[in-house]
């Protein structure tokens, strides 16, 4: 199956944002188990190693925790899951701002055009 991966960003980097995407939507719930290693690693097309990377580094920011036996699994800590979501939305607007204020819009014109459009998506 495999994943379509940008060039300009390291694979084990796309797979921890795509994962802490579906912890942040919730399509991986609190306390759910992860695929293993090796069968995340065939689904998204990349060498194990790649995949043992990406869940070492989720364990270090504490949103999956391993349990020897068992596998790994989101955390169950639902501040750690609101401090993840909270961080990713500072992220992302960090950086739309800075796209458009290179564009040379305001941020006084973006705020007007997100008001403008209101309820669209509410």
């Amino acid at each position: 199956m495999g994943i379509d991966f940008l060039p300009d960003k390291p694979i084990y980097q796309q797979l921890i944002d795509r994962l802490t995407g579906d912890i942040i939507r919730g399509t991986l719930k609190p306390g759910e188990k992860l695929l293993s290693v090796r069968e995340y690693a065939i689904e998204a097309g990349v060498n194990a190693n790649t995949m043992q990377r990406v869940y070492k580094e989720l364990e270090q920011m504490e949103i999956t925790e391993t349990k020897r036996g068992q596998g790994s699994f989101v955390t169950e800590d639902e501040v750690k899951i609101a401090e993840l979501r909270n961080d990713m939305k500072e992220q992302l607007v960090t950086s739309f701002i800075q796209s458009v204020e290179a564009l040379g819009f305001t941020t006084s014109e973006i705020v007007q055009h997100i008001q403008e459009r209101g309820g669209e998506n509410d």
